[in-house]
């Protein structure tokens, strides 16, 4: 097993209450705060990111998706207005 060496700190503020909320979690599960911390900002950040970086479906939900983008486009003028006006940010 590769043993990985932590070189990369991060600080973090925090109340009093939200620290003794962390420790407690920390002792519950019998980690160490570390481990405890790199895990959850790990997924939460692989969450963030999730749609941005990945799209899947299962095989149902990507046939849905296929055919709704089979149908052909719809004529919307309300759109087509809009895209026909001039910008405000070109002079």
């Amino acid at each position: 097993m590769a043993v990985t060496t932590r070189s990369s700190r991060i600080e973090v503020r925090t109340t009093p209450d939200t620290r003794a909320l962390i420790d407690r979690a920390v002792a519950a599960i019998g980690t160490d705060l570390t481990t405890f911390v790199v895990t959850n900002l790990t997924d939460a950040a692989a969450r963030v990111l999730a749609d941005r970086t990945e799209f899947a479906l299962d095989s149902e939900a990507r046939n849905a998706w296929e055919a709704i983008n089979a149908r052909p486009a719809r004529d919307l003028p309300g759109v087509q207005k809009l895209l026909d006006r001039p910008s405000p940010f070109v002079e």
